[in-house]
């Protein structure tokens, strides 16, 4: 990178924001995918301003600029494919506005995302989502990925609690979209545009989320099955019952054994699958629905069904959903976790079928996710040193995605695009799908310098 673009950058910036030295941007060049491309530069902004100013240094002299937040996407969404500049966010950490009266809480987008429940609860409010990297996450890159998690089911994702956003479009436009009002229809819904788009269109640097009133009650329940079938049927009897719990969560064997080993939850390391339940609400709907719940796990031949009994039993049956991943991780040197995700309805052909893709291929598996809402987290355990079983488990990739299109499904149910599943699109959108994205992009960033070479190329970019 020239020297009078790193010094401009040194003066919007200071020095002390700004990185060029190869050794401090290692941390820069990768997120939890397993990609790595070194970036020329790293900023960090601490206003607005500072954003707006970069990007039309950025276009001016058409450079690529990458947004990240603290590095948790699973889909290559933050690494800096074109070099250029990463401009992470992390620094803009501030609570803007607190309004419980609206129930409504304004934030800049580096603000992580476990940060506000704490806020929120003075009020006895909180903040739905809550995806597996709650600890870390930005609420930015939450916005940018249109971020699930555990509650998805009953309560939704990211995108049902964006209110506004404040967001700074390629040319270095600043602009304030949505509304603070239950109602708003002025306009186009163009905050909504900006929710999932990776950093593709603009980059996010204030929100504001709606949020809930705590949930007076809450049952927990786990429900133990000696077949994977019993307990994928068990979920969708459960929501045909009339029951939507706040959170249903699946782990299969290989899973329950990888958490005991990493971490003694109390998990059952015999059975074949396990469903993590939880009701909330007024304390006797949420008792009536666990009933019901029960009712439904004991049809499908559960081999036992334990309600907590406490908050600390609660929390250790929980504790072991939040370390899945990285209890997985530690049972082969790599691993490549999906989110491929289908209706409720067909999740048992679902799971048979990652099963089947798993032994034809020879590939270790373990089966988690957020069964409730059809969003699977198949996760092949491998060594990527070795090249022949790299090459078995693309292939076993390829049919997973194909298999959940083919089931009316979806290739991401919440980790994006990014560049893991960039050649995937098409086959789930098609060519045209493709060019209205393209088209999309086109208008807002001609140069293609934003995030460039992610979720789909641009006529004439190299692949």
């Amino acid at each position: 990178m020239e020297k009078a673009v790193i010094d401009e950058l040194v003066t919007i910036f200071g020095q002390s924001n700004v990185l060029t030295d190869r050794e401090d941007m290692i941390a820069y060049s990768y997120d939890a995918a397993p990609v790595e491309v070194e970036p020329e530069a790293v900023v960090f902004p601490t206003t607005t301003e500072q954003v707006s100013r970069l990007m039309k240094l950025a276009y001016r002299v058409e450079v690529p600029v990458t947004p990240r937040g603290q590095g948790s996407g699973l889909s290559g969404g933050s690494i800096p494919l074109k070099k250029g500049i990463v401009l992470c966010m992390d620094r803009m950490t501030k609570v803007i506005e607190f309004d419980p009266a609206n129930r409504l809480i304004s934030v800049e987008a580096g603000l992580t995302t476990s940060d506000i429940d704490p806020i929120a609860a003075e009020a006895g409010l909180f903040y739905p989502p809550d995806p597996g990297s709650v600890a870390f996450s930005t609420i930015g890159g939450n916005v940018a990925e249109n971020a699930g998690g555990l509650r998805g089911l009953k309560y939704g994702v990211t995108k049902d609690y964006v209110k506004m956003l404040t967001v700074v479009l390629p040319q270095g436009d600043i602009v304030k979209l949505g509304s603070k009002c239950v109602k708003h229809v002025a306009g186009f819904n163009t905050e909504l545009m900006f929710v999932g788009s990776e950093g593709l269109l603009g980059i996010i640097t204030e929100v504001t989320l709606a949020l809930l009133p705590i949930p007076k009650h809450r049952e927990s329940a786990l429900a133990i099955f000696n077949t994977l079938d019993d307990a994928a049927q068990t979920v969708s009897d459960i929501i045909a019952a009339g029951v939507t719990p706040s959170t249903m969560e699946f782990m299969d064997n290989a899973t329950l054994n990888a958490i005991q080993n990493f971490k003694d939850c109390g998990l059952p390391r015999d059975a074949e699958a396990v469903l993590l339940i939880e009701t909330d609400g007024e304390e006797h709907s949420a008792k009536a629905e666990m009933v019901i719940v029960q009712s439904q796990v004991e049809k499908n031949n559960s081999r036992d069904f334990k309600i907590a009994q406490s908050t600390e039993e609660r929390d250790k049956l929980f504790a072991g959903r939040r370390v899945a991943l990285n209890a997985l991780a530690s049972v082969r040197p790599n691993l490549i976790l999906e989110d491929a995700t289908v209706k409720r309805s067909v999740l048992p052909e679902m799971v048979r079928g990652i099963i089947a893709i798993a032994q034809k291929y020879n590939i270790q598996v373990g089966i988690f996710g957020h069964a409730g809402d059809g969003n699977l987290h198949p996760t092949f355990l491998i060594d990527q040193k070795d090249k022949e079983e790299m090459a078995r488990c693309h292939k076993a990739v390829d049919e997973l995605f194909q298999l959940a299109i083919d089931l009316d499904g979806t290739i991401s149910g919440e980790h994006g695009i990014g560049l893991e599943k960039k050649p995937y699109l098409e086959n789930q959108i098609g060519a045209a799908g493709i060019k209205i994205l393209q088209d999309f992009k086109r208008m807002f960033d001609p140069k293609n310098l934003l995030n460039p070479g992610k979720m789909f190329d641009m006529p004439g970019e190299s692949a």
